[in-house]
């Protein structure tokens, strides 16, 4: 388990000004990492951490040599256009990164003068994946979506029988993962409707939205060799926020037996930035407790560190904004709101799963958790769920309702963590905005 260390300091503040900011997402106690370069440049894309509303330029901080040891050999690894060298060096060289940029961003800090020509403002930038992502597999973790998607279905065994024994996955494609703000078009597929006789081809009719974290990982594993589920941790570079796109008419017709295909594979966006597992340390909780009648987990999938410290406590919502509201200057509302602490499964036995069979995780690679709905039905995060599916469409300002998105609707994910005794702890926002499917027929 990641130990609490000097950069988790609470009191710490940043010679960047607005790191400071009552609310701020990224303090000086978060330091996320992206890939970047100033908007409409021709500039090599290269890492960045967030300071305040500020990102601080790797390549330019390693250019001016202020860092030694292991930080300097981590910094260069993250001059270029995707992190994986950084994630392939491990928790050591993380940890030494983290805390030589801790130190230089501090209040008093001697390397103000250096580092302060570093800085690009975030409103400036433009982003891309932060990782090549060589493998994108999609959990099913929290048990009360899994219930409230199933109870649609089999009212009276919402479950799968397997539900409460592994963690339940499927391969999605790495390819149409994109980052925020990439603006995706409405899928076409194949669809059963009610009573018909036969599929038709369309576009979706029920687009939908899945609120999730993207699990990054680090140092990957050699096939044939499994990842202990109290090693799993230190494989974990870090957690995103991810929106996986449903096209639930799609869905039911294709996914008998082998599960989602077109429904999915259109586009999955996720934040620009990776909060490392290291800086959501102070956010380690238990995990929950598994009711009475449910079965603990077989020995690969427990561990006394999972027991004890193996959820995060992470706030998270979901905002809607239409174009009738956007042409009325409305802001976003939100949704729905849960929390990550809820899952029925954590990310450490999501990757001992994975990689129980001998399965080779690669640096960069992305596990989705599933959609993180919460107990309460005001904390479910598709729409086929708050809506009961689209039978209670939800009402927004103005008078609008949505069953399921329509053409120019725009969604946003948004994440953070706070307590008190701990700095804020935020992961920016995951915003995409659905276009009208392409005019071709079928």
């Amino acid at each position: 388990m990641t130990e609490l260390n000097e950069t988790h300091d609470p009191a710490l503040r940043s010679w960047v000004p607005s790191a400071n900011d009552d609310g701020a997402d990224f303090t000086i106690q978060n330091l996320p990492f992206s890939v970047f370069r100033r908007q409409g440049s021709a500039e090599a894309w290269r890492g960045g951490v967030a300071i305040g509303d500020q990102i601080l330029d790797l390549a330019a901080v390693a250019a001016t040599g202020i860092m030694e040891g292991a930080a300097a050999q981590a910094l260069q690894a993250a001059t270029g256009a995707a992190l994986n060298p950084l994630m392939a060096l491990g928790p050591g060289a993380w940890s030494a990164l983290r805390q030589a940029l801790s130190r230089a961003l501090r209040k008093g800090s001697a390397a103000q003068a250096r580092l302060g020509t570093c800085l690009v403002p975030q409103s400036a930038a433009e982003y891309r994946v932060p990782a090549r992502i060589g493998d994108y597999t999609d959990f099913y973790t929290s048990v009360y979506h899994a219930t409230n998607i199933g109870r649609q279905f089999r009212p009276d065994n919402p479950l799968p029988a397997n539900y409460k024994w592994i963690p339940i996955g499927y391969h999605g494609r790495a390819s149409s993962v994109v980052v925020s703000g990439y603006d995706f078009r409405r899928p076409v597929g194949q669809a059963m409707p009610p009573g018909a006789q036969a599929p038709v081809v369309r576009a979706s009719q029920r687009m939908d939205i899945e609120l999730e974290l993207g699990v990054f990982i680090g140092t990957g594993n050699a096939l044939g060799e499994p990842i202990a589920i109290a090693d799993a941790p230190a494989h974990v570079f870090g957690f995103t926020l991810l929106n996986d796109w449903s096209a639930r008419d799609i869905q039911p017709w294709e996914y008998q037996p082998l599960g989602p295909f077109l429904s999915k594979n259109f586009a999955t966006t996720i934040s620009p930035w990776i909060v490392t597992t290291e800086a959501l340390a102070p956010y380690r909780v238990a995990a929950p407790a598994r009711p009475a009648g449910d079965p603990q987990p077989l020995p690969y999938l427990d561990a006394p560190g999972n027991r004890e410290q193996g959820a995060l406590d992470v706030q998270l919502e979901v905002l809607l904004q239409t174009p009738r509201m956007r042409e009325a200057g409305m802001p976003a509302t939100r949704i729905s709101a849960t929390n990550y602490r809820h899952a029925y499964w954590t990310f450490a036995q999501m990757v001992a799963h994975h990689t129980v069979n001998g399965c080779n995780l690669q640096s960069g690679d992305l596990l989705g958790t599933g959609t993180l709905s919460g107990p309460t039905l005001d904390q479910a995060c598709a729409l086929i769920e708050l809506t009961v599916g689209g039978k209670q469409p939800v009402t927004l300002p103005g008078g609008e309702q949505r069953a399921f998105l329509e053409d120019g609707d725009a969604v946003i994910l948004r994440g953070w963590c706070a307590k008190p005794g701990a700095a804020r702890i935020g992961f920016g926002e995951c915003r995409g905005t659905v276009l009208p499917a392409r005019d071709v027929a079928y």
